[in-house]
């Protein structure tokens, strides 16, 4: 009753990726690219407080530069330094680490301090930040890194006026540690703002995804049989249309199972009373036989009885058939994809087959098909469908009544129409709704045959609803004065004609 489940691999599908957890992806995307931001504005706070902590120690060591370059004079033509070593003590505060120094004079003679110290490099450019003729550079001095400002400073005289180079230099050291503790300070209070932000999306993401794994436990709690619909309320305005079509999706499973059941009470029904009276009418036939083992009369009735058993057990297959042929109808168009079929070849080949049938019966059975009418669908259900609509006009008109097969083309709707039309009793315009019910039989239909099962409009209903068709009961058009006879129309949409 169930269409087999599709195998996406057996289809040539490629099998859907994983996507995994919805927590774990929307931590993700926040705390990576948090994460990346933090670290950016880590290394640019670094690098900001680096420049403002030479820039302090680059004021340092000029107010030093400048402090020596007052102890230096010209005397006798000569230029000095008078430097005491109470003064070079004083450089070396907490602020600068150890410090070096050298004067120049104006024609490039040493005068004094640490004469190896090196010498500025041509290509430095003046620092633009004070108004002094310094310049800043780094250089190694006894595998010691040192930072060194070169300051120009004019001397005179009355006998020589020129230009002296004042060069102080300080060790890294106290720029390295104070660079360490900036940076340790900046990674700590970035961590700190870190891990609290990743707290608090974690919060937030566990709060904003709570009503949804309220409706995974809904979900997984529901029992088996419970299809009612879930709230859409309860969850998010984003995840409404995923409630509403899983509502929906089990709304229609609902019918199916409802369809499903009543199509298993019905035919249990239909089937239990044929199989009781196959049994009653064995048992009557071994009783007969017992009785009267050698009594002719005996054979013969026990004949009757093994002949009624035979049309018992006709209407019975014939009954099962239409059973599963309904079953096949419901799930047709899920179990087999449609193709281009020739309506004008299936209706022209039912009517070949149930030609015996009318002729039997002395029926007039015609065919009328102007052209090839192409549709899309199955090929067997349709075989179906035109086969019980025939069945039943041959079956429900009397001896010597009309019947016709007719395929034609719609041009107005562009459809392709199959039409069957007898000289029957009809179906009264009350019933015409009534009739496509599974096991519903009009009165009229009763009285002409009892022990119809009511299945043959059923199943038209079931294919002509697969492959996109409508169905329609009328009188028929030309009774000639008879009973009113009944007209089937099925209109289906056209794919092609063969002979356009």
């Amino acid at each position: 009753m169930t269409a087999p489940p599709t195998d996406p691999a057996a289809a040539g599908a490629k099998p859907a990726k994983s996507l995994g957890s919805l927590r774990s992806q929307l931590l993700s995307w926040l705390l990576v690219p948090l994460l990346l931001v933090v670290a950016l504005d880590a290394f640019s706070v670094y690098r900001n407080a680096l420049d403002v902590a030479d820039l302090a120690y680059d004021r340092a060591l000029l107010a030093s530069t400048r402090a020596l370059a007052e102890r230096v004079s010209v005397v006798d033509g000569k230029v000095v330094a008078d430097v005491p070593y109470v003064a070079l003590d004083s450089f070396e505060t907490d602020t600068l680490g150890r410090i070096y120094y050298k004067v120049t004079g104006t024609r490039g003679e040493f005068v004094s301090g640490y004469e190896d110290l090196p010498a500025l490099p041509p290509d430095v450019p003046r620092s633009e930040i004070y108004p002094a003729l310094v310049r800043f550079y780094h250089a190694n001095y006894h595998n010691q890194a040192v930072r060194i400002a070169a300051l120009y400073q004019p001397v005179y005289d009355d006998s020589m006026r020129g230009i002296a180079l004042i060069q102080v230099g300080e060790t890294m050291d106290a720029r390295s540690d104070l660079t360490r503790k900036i940076l340790f300070s900046t990674l700590w209070r970035q961590g700190l703002l870190v891990t609290v932000a990743a707290l608090l999306v974690w919060f937030a993401v566990r709060f904003v995804l709570r009503p949804l794994m309220q409706l995974k436990a809904a979900v997984e709690a529901r029992a088996t049989t419970d299809l009612a619909d879930f709230e859409v309320n309860q969850v998010h305005k984003e995840v409404r249309p995923l409630v509403v079509a899983m509502n929906g999706y089990m709304g229609r499973l609902q019918a199916l199972i409802t369809g499903q059941r009543r199509f298993i009470a019905d035919a249990s029904h239909q089937l239990r009373t044929p199989l009781t009276v196959l049994k009653t009418q064995a048992e009557l036939a071994l009783r007969e036989l017992d009785r009267n083992p050698d009594d002719v009369r005996a054979w013969h009735s026990l004949r009757e009885i093994v002949a009624s058993i035979a049309g018992t057990t006709d209407a019975t297959v014939h009954l099962a058939n239409r059973l599963l042929t309904l079953a096949r109808a419901e799930h047709g168009a899920a179990e087999s994809g449609n193709e281009p079929v020739s309506l004008t070849d299936v209706a022209r080949q039912v009517g070949l087959e149930q030609a015996r049938a009318a002729v039997k019966k002395q029926i007039d059975l015609s065919f009328d098909a102007a052209d090839q009418l192409i549709v899309s669908g199955n090929a067997l259900l349709l075989h179906e469908l035109v086969s019980n609509l025939l069945d039943n006009a041959i079956h429900y008109t009397p001896a010597g009544g009309r019947v016709v097969l007719r395929v034609q083309r719609d041009s107005t709707a562009q459809r392709a129409l199959l039409e069957v039309e007898d000289s029957g009793m009809g179906v009264a315009e009350e019933d015409r709704e009534r009739v496509f019910s599974a096991f519903y039989r009009a009165p009229s239909a009763q009285q002409q045959n009892p022990s119809g099962a009511g299945l043959g409009l059923s199943i038209v209903r079931d294919i002509a609803s697969s492959h996109g068709a409508r169905i329609t009961l009328s009188a028929a058009d030309d009774s000639k004065g008879q009973a009113p006879g009944l007209k089937v129309t099925v209109s289906f949409p056209l794919a092609l004609s063969l002979d356009s």
